[in-house]
């Protein structure tokens, strides 16, 4: 396996993401952020798993959310 040490996502597992997320902003935020129904409508770390593996640019946008969750917790 390869190194990648300027990738801030690599090794980062999906569910990790979406639970730490989940955990600092809650489901009703994230909903506000991304508009998709797995954040919005009886969410789940399951039901946002399998949603997201299904659809790319969904989980683009959550990756970018928590690169932005990662470089707001650096600051402080």
């Amino acid at each position: 396996m390869l190194s990648q040490p300027n990738n801030p996502l690599h090794g980062v597992k999906l569910e990790q993401i979406i639970t730490e997320l989940q955990a600092h902003y809650g489901w009703e935020y994230m909903g506000y952020q991304i508009n998709i129904r797995c954040f919005t409508d009886n969410p789940s770390v399951k039901s946002s798993l399998k949603f997201l593996r299904r659809t790319p640019w969904a989980r683009t946008k959550v990756e970018n959310m928590y690169l932005d969750y990662l470089k707001k917790n650096k600051k402080d």
